[in-house]
């Protein structure tokens, strides 16, 4: 869309440089695309959407693609502070999509007490545009407001193109623009070691501790697959592909999952994802919180991920 706003034009289709004259556009860096941090926060996002309708049965895949009608929005808005707008729930055409959003955003900056328009990162022309930036800003600031006790990655940071035109011609520069803190200011009284994971903290202290502790989850895991005729070796890598997890899940809370609702003997990365989901969306159903972990995590086969599961399963667990 940007670069049509610069392409050549003929002699007699002259380009009226004056309506585009003082505005400016953010293009976030390729390098930046590709920062992990950045990976990480938005498939937390993409995570909290899901969990969050997943009552309502909308499964969002991509950020860039899935928000930009306002379908998303309409029943975040619903569901996280109970407000239902006026407007249609199937937007089809453009200026249908352009209203909706301009009531819904309407209605989020004044829930999110953004009444100041130098403070807001978005607008329905961004949204719209499928803005990555504008995107993340406005769902950060959601999760902020509505669930503050979810922890999203911490110091993301994305370097931006600032590009404006004016009477001399483009002007271009290049900023460092933050999407997350560092740290939560709500929790800025609290000490590093008080903020941090229970699991975060374990893996910092030395290794004859970390391996006690792990000999005790491992043990209480097994003690509970023994009755399945299945016995976990190496902690690190059995959970990767989901299956021995929602087995250790449905045996700990005491319901069957069918095996049609999952891969039993999954070949590939996808089917691993979709196991991995589902036991996340499991634990969050039985109110099993678990602070920034995502399922490539566990696929990745991230030790700190898969012992936050664990700890998490063995802390509500261990006396029964």
């Amino acid at each position: 869309m940007e670069a049509a706003v610069f392409e050549y034009h003929k002699e007699e289709d002259p380009v009226d440089i004056k309506s585009f004259q003082g505005e400016k556009q953010k293009l976030i860096q390729p390098a930046s695309l590709k920062d992990p941090k950045l990976q990480k926060l938005k498939e937390a996002l993409v995570y909290w959407i899901n969990s969050t309708l997943k009552p309502e049965h909308i499964v969002v895949q991509s950020l860039e693609e899935d928000l930009y009608d306002g379908l998303v929005l309409h029943h975040m808005l619903s569901r996280l502070a109970g407000v239902d707008v006026s407007v249609e729930d199937m937007a089809l055409t453009i200026p249908a999509q352009i209203h909706k959003l301009g009531v819904i955003l309407e209605e989020l900056d004044k829930r999110l007490g953004l009444q100041d328009d130098s403070r807001i990162k978005w607008n329905v022309k961004l949204i719209h545009n499928k803005d990555l930036l504008a995107t993340i800003h406005l769902l950060v600031a959601m999760v902020r407001s509505f669930q503050p006790e979810l922890d999203l990655p911490p110091n993301v940071k994305v370097e931006v193109i600032v590009m404006e035109v004016s009477r001399n011609g483009i002007k271009s520069n290049v900023l460092t623009e933050v999407l997350t803190e560092e740290s939560d200011a709500d929790s800025d009284s609290l000490s590093e070691t008080e903020r941090e994971d229970p699991i975060e903290q374990l893996l910092k202290l030395e290794a004859h501790k970390v391996n006690t502790v792990k000999k005790a989850i491992l043990h209480f895991v097994n003690q509970n697959m023994t009755t399945m005729g299945l016995q976990v070796a190496d902690m690190d890598k059995q959970f990767a592909d989901g299956v021995i997890l929602l087995l250790l899940i449905g045996q700990l809370e005491g319901f069957f999952i069918p095996l049609y609702d999952f891969n039993l003997t999954p070949v590939n990365h996808s089917e691993m994802i979709h196991n991995v989901t589902l036991a996340l969306d499991l634990l969050h159903d039985t109110g099993l919180q678990v602070s920034s972990v995502n399922p490539q995590d566990i696929v990745s086969q991230d030790v700190t991920a898969t012992l936050k599961i664990l700890y998490a399963l063995f802390n509500k667990h261990k006396g029964k």
